[in-house]
């Protein structure tokens, strides 16, 4: 039996929805990668364990060096658990000004950082502490307290909260990453690749951009301590930048993960496993600057003024504008300004009932010599209804002979 129209409506509509996704950029796929790559000329000198330059737009890898080397995530770990406090706050399970008591696992790691251990922010055992709080603790003073308690917060227990953020990494798409606590600390089976924190602060960008307005605060005033400054230093010496989070960690070495934007551009720059805290900022700030100066945003045209219109069968329109899902345009290096090509791929024939949004062609940018660059997805502008009785015979007519005939 053929399948319901109900039932194809649906599938249709999901196939936009995921459409939409790839189009904008999810993820940080290898094929995307373009640009000099290390060693080239003008490239920039980067000597950390890994590093990746991303656009946050397109999701282009405009410069790589070891993207998919597993590396110890340190406090990284910390931007996979403020997204999540994030998402929770959106769903209306958690809000800023509720208040967190201060567990003894919170608290000890607060100890350990008085003694001149890992960061805190300095939680009292049983102190009431507002969630807004807590985020600019773990934001900008990198506190392994804080992020215990936001853990435990949001799901009750560390362990629980450790199960939902492996979860969460593999939906957002950080395939090769794996989280043993909320803080980065050393302690049981944990990694991350430069490829998927690079991920991870796409979705951040895409989806919780909130978090910005804490990573870019420069010192944490908490209660009546002295100020702690950021650790993030390009927030201090680089206007640009607005997050996203510092690690380290004797193992691990010292990360980075930067994101700026200038006029109309973001980039996400990865550094990870530097020699020095002056190493993991020297180097992002170098691969920021290579990719704003060195590389343009371009947008490409499709049909007229950028819609076309389609036929379609058994529809209650004969036809249906189609559009791209997302602003069809790459970031290129200058050099290739005005020299890209265009590829479109249009299904043939389209039958209705088609829901807005339904996915119907991709638009496929390339380079000068032909080197793929971008896929945008071609939806349609408006839904189209099944049409009568006799529409649908007669255009099922049509579609026999145009499949006999051609």
């Amino acid at each position: 039996m053929g399948m319901s129209l109900t039932h194809r409506a649906r599938r249709l509509a999901l196939a936009a929805a995921l459409a939409l996704a790839l189009s904008s950029g999810v993820g940080v796929p290898a094929a995307a990668q373009q640009g000099p790559q290390p060693g080239a000329a003008g490239s920039p000198r980067v000597e950390a364990r890994a590093a990746l330059l991303v656009d946050a737009e397109t999701g282009q890898v405009l410069w790589s060096h070891n993207p998919d080397e597993p590396v110890p995530p340190a406090s990284l770990a910390k931007v996979l658990a403020l997204d999540l406090v994030f998402h929770e706050l959106k769903a209306g399970r958690l809000s800023l000004d509720q208040e967190v008591t201060v567990s003894e696992a919170a608290w000890r790691l607060s100890v350990q950082a008085g003694r001149g251990g890992p960061s805190a922010m300095f939680l009292g055992l049983g102190e009431q502490v507002k969630v807004v709080d807590l985020i600019r603790g773990v934001a900008v003073a990198s506190g392994n307290d804080a992020a215990t308690a936001l853990a435990e917060a949001v799901a009750g227990s560390e362990e629980a909260f450790v199960q939902r953020m492996n979860q969460h990494a593999r939906e957002i798409g950080m395939t090769h990453s794996r989280f043993a606590n909320s803080h980065g600390l050393p302690g049981g089976e944990q990694f991350v690749t430069a490829r998927d924190m690079a991920t991870l602060a796409l979705h951040v960008l895409r989806e919780t951009p909130e978090m910005l307005e804490y990573t870019r605060e420069k010192y944490l005033r908490w209660k009546n301590f002295a100020p702690q400054p950021n650790y993030n230093g390009l927030v201090f010496r680089d206007d640009r930048v607005d997050g996203l989070k510092t690690g380290h960690t004797a193992e691990a070495g010292f990360h980075l993960v930067a994101t700026a934007r200038e006029g109309d551009r973001r980039l996400v720059a990865v550094v990870l496993g530097a020699g020095s805290n002056e190493q993991r900022l020297q180097e992002a700030e170098a691969l920021l600057n290579f990719g704003f100066e060195g590389f343009v945003r371009e947008a490409v045209s499709f049909g007229d003024g950028g819609s076309r219109l389609l036929p379609v069968y058994k529809g209650k329109g004969r036809s249906v504008e189609v559009v791209p899902a997302v602003e069809p345009v790459v970031v290129i290096p200058k050099e290739m300004s005005g020299r890209l090509k265009v590829e479109e791929r249009l299904d043939d024939p389209l039958v209705a009932p088609l829901p807005k949004g339904a996915p119907v062609g991709m638009l496929i940018i390339k380079g000068p010599d032909g080197t793929e660059l971008r896929r945008v997805a071609l939806v349609t502008a408006s839904e189209v209804p099944r049409g009568g009785f006799i529409r649908v015979m007669f255009d099922s007519l049509r579609l026999l002979l145009k499949n006999l005939f051609g």
